[in-house]
């Protein structure tokens, strides 16, 4: 009798054939290995989702200790242990807008995008749009406009080095006292961002006169009171145009805001004898900001802004 416990066998012509059983068995295999490796590729995915939520909103916590005093500037460093990407998202949307962080992280040698987004709405967050490293250095400066509006937060990463071209006494004080590596003063090279003032061929440029700063073909505007104009000049310095400009804009919307309260204020101090000299200047600073929100403006709202001050620090009652 013949034997058929034989699965794989030779026909006439020599060629193999495998039984419906083989046949099946090796199919039902490669299906299986299939769906284990989506699983698992689904799994690394929602893994890397939770990761990057958990350390956006540790960076949202390692923000809140750079919120300044009225004077004062504070720094800080973020570390990483994986290699991260940084998306700086600015929305300028709403009444104050709002500033997101996303994170993009290496896993096997590739990065993985996620659409986790940590959204913050009383942060102001500078720097490129996206910046790549494992340690991040972040200083912030509070920006008065003339009241305080917010303290600005500026973002660099260890793995980009800028250097200072013959800047003013100023700025290499303010700097220098932050004590972090990636930036420079002297022994400026083509490895390093450079950054020059009034004059000069750089990556960066900065003119005090006119208050622009000039980087990657395009020309964006800085303003402030006093002391203050250096924390939109650091904002553009750091930044790319897409998110100064975006940020600027929703500074300005909280600037009118805040304007707004102030005239309300204004009402209740007039029932204990106050005057109103000031509701006029407040009224001027909110129209200017309606017809206008970007950087362009600033030197004109500034302007505005000193005139509130002025009548603020004259009157009998001041509101701010």
């Amino acid at each position: 009798m013949e034997k058929r416990s034989l699965q794989l066998v030779h026909n006439k012509f020599g060629a193999l054939e495998l039984s419906f059983g083989w046949l099946f068995a090796i199919i039902a295999g490669i299906v299986i290995i299939f769906i284990a490796i989506y699983i698992s590729s689904k799994l690394i995915g929602s893994s890397q989702e939770t990761i990057s939520a958990e350390t956006g909103k540790e960076i949202n916590i390692l923000l809140n200790p750079l919120e300044t005093s009225f004077e004062s500037t504070q720094t800080t460093s973020i570390t990483i242990p994986t290699e991260t990407r940084i998306n700086n998202i600015c929305d300028d949307t709403g009444t104050f807008g709002r500033q997101g962080i996303k994170l993009d992280q290496k896993s096997f040698g590739k990065w993985v995008s996620t659409n986790t987004m940590v959204y913050i709405n009383n942060k102001y967050l500078f720097s490129e749009s996206i910046i790549e490293g494992k340690r991040f250095y972040l200083f912030s400066k509070p920006f008065n406009f003339p009241f305080k509006i917010a303290d600005l937060i500026y973002m660099t990463s260890s793995a980009k080095t800028y250097c200072f071209v013959d800047a003013p006494y100023e700025v290499i004080s303010d700097i220098s006292n932050l004590n972090q590596s990636n930036i420079l003063f002297e022994n400026c090279s083509n490895k390093t961002v450079n950054i020059c003032f009034n004059n000069g061929n750089c990556a960066v440029n900065v003119n005090l006169n006119s208050r622009t700063v000039k980087k990657d073909k395009s020309t964006v505007y800085f303003s402030g009171l006093g002391e203050d104009t250096n924390a939109l000049m650091y904002a553009a310095i750091f930044s790319d145009k897409a998110n100064y400009e975006c940020q600027v804009t929703r500074l300005l919307l909280r600037l009118k805001e805040l304007s707004s309260l102030y005239k309300e204020k204004i009402i209740s101090l007039q029932g204990i004898g106050c005057t109103d000299s000031l509701s006029g200047r407040l009224n001027e600073l909110e129209n200017l900001i309606s017809n206008s929100t970007t950087s362009r403006n600033l030197d004109e709202i500034a302007m505005k802004a000193a005139k509130v001050e002025e009548t603020n620090n004259g009157g009998v009652c001041m509101v701010c």
